[in-house]
């Protein structure tokens, strides 16, 4: 049983640990990044831009997250409704787990994959998936179709992405993204 707890349990907690923290990390540095955002672009305008949820409206990008949690949501009659809900999540959780690869500090990676490169691409290119469920769940024509464009630039961007990606490759002479910080 010891044994179990030291293969399984113990690093599997620290898998879910180190997840966890990444993920509440990005969505932290994603809420002031908007509110950043918000701000420069009203000192652009000359406006003054979320003030009022928090100090000095800090607050702001959180009272958005709890809006667009509490706000009913809006579902065509004819939708696959299941489906129409389930894509988002699926794109958004697909896009999160991408983050697990990357090195954050000196020796701190959720998961040091070996082909850590192909990992990102492989998950990046599933997210075309979620797009697709959406358009075809909405059971318009329209929509189906527009997701469909949408797919196509993701693949188009992903390709470009590749021929850049391999120059990093050959200059670095890993696929692993430790190695390939390391390296430079």
């Amino acid at each position: 049983m010891e044994a179990f707890i030291n293969t399984y349990v113990i690093p599997g907690f620290w898998i879910i640990f180190q997840s966890v923290l990444m993920l509440v990390c990005l969505l932290l540095i994603t809420a002031y990044i908007l509110y950043a955002d918000r701000k420069i672009f009203a000192a652009v305008q000359m406006r003054r831009g979320p003030n009022v949820v928090g100090p000095w409206g800090l607050l702001q990008s959180f009272a958005d997250l709890l809006k667009f949690v509490l706000k009913e949501p809006i579902i065509p009659a004819t939708a696959s409704k299941s489906v129409f809900v389930i894509a988002p999540i699926i794109s958004a959780v697909l896009a999160m787990t991408a983050f697990a690869v990357l090195p954050v500090a000196e020796g701190w990676v959720v998961a040091d994959v070996n082909l850590g490169i192909l990992f990102i691409f492989a998950v990046s290119s599933l997210e075309v998936y979620g797009i697709i469920m959406g358009g075809w769940a909405s059971n318009s024509k329209y929509a189906f179709l527009a997701s469909l464009r949408s797919a196509a630039q993701m693949v188009s961007y992903e390709v470009s992405m590749g021929f850049i990606i391999i120059t990093v490759l050959l200059c670095a002479g890993t696929l692993n993204l430790t190695g390939i910080v390391n390296s430079q």
